[in-house]
């Protein structure tokens, strides 16, 4: 189905290396057959918006509306985070 769940501690808030604060996120790399490389991803929280717009990984983002593609929502007492491989919605992925 393409479905995967998990479940972890929400992270807090952790130094760039220039020290300034990243916002709460966990760092997410894709694999499946037909993909060459993985894939970076970042995946951050939709409750964290002061955190995310000083974040220094999302300001880098060039195309700002794409951004929203790096929000997990949050439902109840979960967020849920789609990942689309590529199309309008297709998620942000990063270098390295």
């Amino acid at each position: 189905t393409g479905l995967c769940a998990f479940e972890t501690i929400k992270p807090g808030r952790v130094p760039f290396n220039d020290g300034r604060l990243m916002a709460p996120h966990i760092t997410l790399w894709i694999v499946a057959r037909g993909i060459n490389l993985g894939l970076h991803t970042r995946l951050y929280f939709s409750d964290e918006e002061k955190a995310n717009a000083e974040d220094p990984i999302l300001a880098r983002v060039e195309h700002r509306l794409r951004v929203p593609t790096l929000i997990a929502e949050r439902q109840g007492d979960m967020y849920v985070f789609d990942v689309h491989l590529q199309g309008e919605k297709e998620t942000v992925f990063f270098d390295s």
